[in-house]
């Protein structure tokens, strides 16, 4: 039996994997393989066949920014004629056209801008939940968090996630983790701090009684350790969790997604597709703590993103109804609703629409699309 062999027969048999298991597979080209056994994983935390989404939408809020990562081609430096920050009332504005199509999360990301106080967010998010209660605000990277704490006039990192859960802030994304190892993160991105910096606002958060989302965005230049790194800071700060008894489940969900070159400062060779795979796959299996990858059709494209929901993702993301980010390094896929709805089901699943907390708000049944195509041909 291979060493590759091995090593599946142990993630099939539910025994956790290693560091050196992590990198024996991230550097295997048998890719197949490993995406088989990582959908028998999945299939052991998801046995039906449902595969979710969540209407959303990207609001980024500032594209000023202090930090300059190289990596990045959609901020603007402080005191850019090119920079802005939305009108509450444009960020009220959107976040009703949100709720108008079913949408139940907002996604509102932006640069780590000077300019703004501590007060603008708390502010911020009490105004969006006076008109919108039920809206989730799944928003605000670590990185944001951590600039907010300097601003903030004196408050500990605690004190900033207790302030902002308080006035509305529901559940924050994994922004910014970017590779978790601080040699990579010295290369791509100085000013944007140490990886412990990011899991110091996730543990706050935790600890306060939110839910969060982890990411990865790898081909940034870093060696396969790291990579395998990466995954296991993630897997034991979401042991923390389970062994604390935290009032939160802590990530509910694991993205990855390869850096987008076009646009930026770092002038790096584009990741191949079926390094996207491996990725998933090896995280699937290494990451047996979290229950939700969620495919990155935004990065990757419809098609890709179809194919990765059987190498051990359950979940296909967002509608993603407004991006700024990844578009701004010319990654432009749009899926409205009805495209995922034919995406997933081509996968041989069946879509479901779900909440921030993964809970099914809505089940797409074959019956259903059959009685529209009914209805539109008469």
């Amino acid at each position: 039996m291979s060493a590759i062999d091995r090593i599946l027969d142990k993630a099939l048999s539910g025994n956790r994997l290693s560091l050196e298991d992590g990198m024996e597979l991230l550097a295997s080209d048998q890719i197949e393989k490993m995406g088989h056994v990582a959908n028998q994983v999945m299939l052991r935390k998801h046995p039906e066949p449902i595969t979710t989404f969540v209407v959303g939408r990207n609001v980024n809020y500032t594209n000023v920014c202090d930090v300059y990562c190289r990596f990045c081609a959609f901020y603007r430096a402080p005191g850019s004629k090119e920079g802005y920050v939305l009108d509450d009332e444009v960020i009220l504005n959107k976040i009703q056209e949100t709720v108008d199509v079913g949408g139940t999360e907002i996604l509102m990301q932006g640069g780590t801008n000077p300019n703004l106080p501590f007060t603008y967010y708390t502010d911020l998010l009490r105004k969006i939940k006076t008109r919108f209660p039920d809206i989730t605000m799944h928003s605000f990277s670590p990185a944001e968090i951590q600039k907010m704490k300097v601003v903030s006039d004196g408050l500990s990192l605690d004190e900033v996630i207790a302030q902002l859960h308080e006035a509305g802030l529901d559940s924050l994304p994994g922004g910014g983790a970017e590779i978790l190892d601080d040699r990579t993160r010295r290369k791509i991105s100085r000013m944007k701090g140490p990886w412990q910096d990011w899991m110091d606002v996730m543990n706050s958060a935790h600890r306060h009684g939110m839910n969060t989302t982890a990411t990865m965005v790898y081909g940034l230049g870093e060696t396969i350790e790291e990579r395998a790194l990466h995954m296991l800071r993630i897997r034991d700060e979401q042991d923390r969790v389970l062994a604390n008894n935290y009032p939160t489940p802590g990530f509910l969900a694991f993205i990855s997604w390869p850096f987008q070159p076009d646009n930026t400062n770092l002038k790096l060779e584009k990741a191949k597709p079926e390094e996207y795979l491996r990725i998933v796959a090896v995280s699937r299996m290494m990451l047996d703590n979290i229950n939700n990858f969620q495919s990155s059709w935004v990065t990757m494209g419809p098609e890709m993103g179809k194919l990765s929901l059987s190498y051990g993702c359950n979940d296909f993301g967002s509608t993603m109804i407004e991006e700024n980010v990844v578009s701004a390094a010319g990654t432009t896929h749009k899926v409205n609703i009805d495209l995922i709805l034919q995406l997933i089901r081509e996968a041989g699943k069946i879509p479901a629409q779900r909440d921030t907390k993964y809970n099914i708000l809505r089940m797409y049944h074959e019956s259903e699309k059959a009685e529209r195509d009914f209805i539109m041909q008469n």
